[in-house]
């Protein structure tokens, strides 16, 4: 029976989560700092990782990744690459998810709040990467050409400070100050209800 509870708890806690994180992404979507809109989803997908763990995380993560399909927030890409584009959104988000949550179990028996921090670090981390990464193989002539046309004489100093410069510093800050206290009070509510 106990497991049952457990399980019960853990699918309603996930289907919660995976509300929050289809929420935040359509509402971030109005948030802009440049071309992209800030991923205040990386948050939800932190905890839930932490949490539910690393498999939950990688979910809540596809989820992110499809919200952002639908939602046109890869559009520009969309018209240039779209196999290329629905690779790299899925993986980015389902990677950061994993990975975050990973980090987590690998440290939450040293220290617990060491571990919800380097999770809060790695999801951004992870997100960005696979992001320049799938910039890398599948758009550079097309991140080459919105480069020169801004004024950057280096498509690599552009991807870091035109494309993801400010987003991922305001994502990691986030992430940082947010993540932790929502996995603890989380986990007070927890107790003081069994």
């Amino acid at each position: 029976m106990e497991s049952k509870r457990i399980s019960t708890r853990k699918l309603t806690g996930l289907a919660l989560f995976t509300a929050i994180v289809v929420v935040l992404q359509f509402l971030g979507a109005f948030i802009r700092f440049g071309p992209f809109s800030i991923s205040l989803v990386l948050i939800p997908i932190v905890v839930g990782a932490a949490l539910y763990g690393p498999l939950s995380g990688a979910w809540l993560g596809f989820v992110f990744g499809m919200v952002v399909l639908l939602s046109g927030d890869a559009a520009a890409f969309l018209t240039v690459n779209p196999i290329g584009t629905v690779l790299t959104v899925l993986v980015k988000g389902a990677l950061a998810g994993l990975c975050a949550g990973l980090v987590y179990r690998a440290l939450e028996k040293l220290n617990e709040w060491v571990a919800v921090i380097l999770a809060a670090v790695t999801a951004p981390v992870v997100n960005t990467g696979v992001f320049l990464l799938g910039c890398l193989v599948f758009f550079l002539p097309t991140v080459t050409e919105w480069a020169t046309g801004l004024g950057f004489s280096n498509v690599g100093k552009y991807m870091i400070f035109g494309l993801v410069g400010a987003n991922f510093l305001f994502e990691l800050l986030v992430n940082i100050v947010l993540s932790p206290v929502i996995v603890r009070l989380v986990k007070i509510g927890r107790n003081t209800r069994s």
